[in-house]
């Protein structure tokens, strides 16, 4: 059993992989905020800005990637852990810095910024911080320290980046400024703050584990006041996320026991529900449930509550919507005798004033009807050479005011041609003799 443990033991040892001197150069390297790297971190805020902005997570993850906001922190985590207060002081002057210049650039991107979402999520992601967010910074520091401290480099350093995701929670508290959205501001610099203590605490255990050489040694009375102001300030900042982490938990189990009570009761009898929505509070919980069909008899209504309270509902935090539902009532023969009577007499009526109205415009259809047979003969009397006339009506519709009126157009058949003299004297004798001006008269060939 001892042979195991100790293989085990050799295994996952990792003393022999760190280089003190590489990794306390690189974090000292990395604390500085000037030159490039305050360019570098007003360029990733604003990309990560603008990531929030359109929720695009690729572009949230670039901007993590391109920040070096997590130099300071790895300094504060180091400086504890070598009692170095000159390296702490310089480390804290730097994160001052740095978080200063974030939020100013991400608060004048959003200030500028034309684009509001209405449901920003990734925003909105970053203002609730539970103690899953604790155990991510933790380990993700772990991680970070782990890849700065050994010899053989590798990518972890921009995974940790990620993970930890410091930039997001600046931009945030950047966009609740802008807005003057006080929950924004406050849920996003917790998170920060969670974070930024649990990265510099994983440092401080490691470089305490790696025993990493202590620069200035403090008596044993003042370090029991640090490590008891530690102590206080990881309770002060861990209770607050665990109590999130439980509503948060709670808040997850309303709406799967929410989404399997509707499941449940999704058609009853001929009613189904359509939809549902989850409105949660730590106060007064509740379901609207939408139903469609015919609307819900009193015993379908109390098997759903029965079936609610299985789930651990309270009766008055189920709220049927029956908006989209019918009635259906048993009628009588004698009520559906008369519903058919009054229906067959309003179609009746209907059918009485059509044929009202087609038979008025019947009758002035014939008012206006042209005695074909008498204009005829008169024209024939007056002029010998025609041998034929057609008259008929028509309509004509003006271009530009789009009225409709009506036309009369006369074919004449003449043993010779028509010249313009005739055909306009048949025209003016026409229009005396129908007694309207809207007369053609057009050469039949």
């Amino acid at each position: 059993m001892n042979r195991y443990i100790k293989k085990f033991a050799d295994i996952v040892n990792i003393r022999e992989h760190v280089d003190y001197h590489t990794a306390d150069n690189s974090i000292r390297n990395n604390i500085a905020f000037r030159g490039p790297n305050v360019i570098i971190l007003a360029c990733a805020i604003v990309i990560a800005s603008v990531g929030l902005n359109v929720n695009s997570i690729p572009v949230i993850i670039g901007a993590m990637l391109i920040s070096p906001v997590m130099g300071p922190i790895l300094g504060l985590g180091l400086g504890l852990g070598t009692e170095d207060n000159n390296l702490l002081k310089d480390s804290l002057k730097n994160f001052a810095i740095m978080v200063s210049i974030s939020i100013l650039a991400s608060s004048l991107f959003f200030f500028l910024s034309p684009l509001t979402l209405e449901n920003p999520s990734e925003l909105l992601a970053r203002t609730n911080p539970t103690i899953y967010d604790v155990l991510i910074a933790l380990f993700g520091g772990f991680a970070g320290i782990l890849e700065t401290s050994r010899k053989e480099k590798g990518t972890v350093i921009s995974g940790v980046a990620i993970a930890t995701a410091l930039m997001p929670p600046l931009c945030t508290v950047g966009y609740g400024i802008s807005r003057l959205n006080f929950v924004y501001i406050g849920g996003a610099l917790y998170l920060f703050l969670i974070n930024t203590i649990f990265i510099a605490l994983a440092t401080f255990l490691a470089v305490k584990f790696f025993k990493f050489p202590v620069i200035e040694i403090a008596d044993e009375k003042h370090n029991r006041m640090k490590k008891g102001w530690y102590a206080v300030l990881l309770i002060v900042i861990i209770v607050p996320s665990i109590w999130t982490a439980f509503n948060v938990v709670k808040e997850n189990n309303f709406k799967i026991h929410a989404a399997q009570l509707v499941h449940k009761n999704k058609n009853m009898g001929k009613s189904f529900i359509y939809d549902h929505t989850t409105n949660y509070s730590r106060k007064n919980s509740t379901i609207d449930i939408f139903v469609a069909g015919e609307m819900l008899s009193n015993e379908a209504k109390e098997n759903l509550y029965r079936d609610a309270e299985d789930y651990g509902f309270l009766r008055n935090q189920i709220i049927i919507h029956e908006d989209a539902t019918i009635v259906r009532e048993e009628l009588s023969e004698a009520e559906i005798l008369k519903g058919i009577y009054e229906h067959t007499d309003r179609q009746i009526k209907v059918l009485n004033d059509s044929i009202v109205k087609l038979n008025a415009r019947l009758e002035a259809y014939d008012a206006k009807e042209i005695d074909v047979q008498s204009i005829a003969q008169e024209l024939f009397a007056v002029h010998p050479s025609i041998t034929n006339i057609s008259i008929t009506r028509g309509s004509t519709v003006d271009a530009e005011t789009s009225t409709e009126s009506e036309q009369i157009i006369a074919f004449i058949s003449c043993g010779e041609h028509i010249n313009n003299a005739l055909h306009d004297q048949i025209e003016r004798w026409m229009k005396v003799r129908l007694k309207t001006e809207n007369v053609l008269v057009i050469e039949a060939k």
